[in-house]
């Protein structure tokens, strides 16, 4: 049987994988994020993304990446946690790290069926739509879970602990 910790691949372990579902007639869902806390809106959203499809396939953005682009004082966890994290949800199939700020090339060697990203990012500028478009795959926007982000949990728990 096979741990949770074993879903975390390289690229090219996840590239063999995915040919391996593709061969057995499987559709793959992609989607990425930093993650950097995860929470129930995150925890809902890979559910409903694991739905369009039959495995899901999740890029979780390196600490120099997330620092690049989220400012100096992020990621709170480091890569390997989250990652780890990721892969123990029953519904995610296997996680990649990248260190590019965006997904485009691990997009481009998938080659996904389907690629999902929150709802707060409209259609036009999902990074890789082109390519799974073009492809004749789906390209799906989940909406935004209200009432749960990593940032303003961030800002709660520095909140809670400033001295009064």
């Amino acid at each position: 049987m096979q741990t949770y910790r074993e879903k975390i691949k390289s690229l090219e372990e996840l590239k063999r994988l995915c040919q391996e579902w593709k061969a057995s007639g499987q559709r793959i869902v992609f989607t990425n994020g930093c993650f950097d806390i995860l929470h129930p809106g995150h925890v809902r959203y890979l559910e409903q993304a694991a739905a369009l499809g039959d495995r899901l396939v999740v890029g979780v953005n390196s600490d120099r990446s997330v620092t690049r682009l989220k400012g100096p004082s992020r990621p709170v966890m480091d890569q390997a946690s989250r990652a780890e994290l990721l892969a123990a949800l029953v519904f995610v199939n296997a996680v990649v790290i990248f260190d590019e700020d965006t997904p485009y090339r691990l997009i481009q060697e998938l080659m996904p069926h389907v690629l999902v990203k929150g709802g707060d990012w409209p259609e036009d500028k999902i990074v890789g739509a082109d390519i799974v478009k073009a492809s004749g795959g789906m390209v799906k926007s989940i909406p935004y879970v209200e009432g749960f982000a990593t940032t303003s949990l961030i800002s709660r728990i520095l909140e809670l602990n400033r001295p009064k």
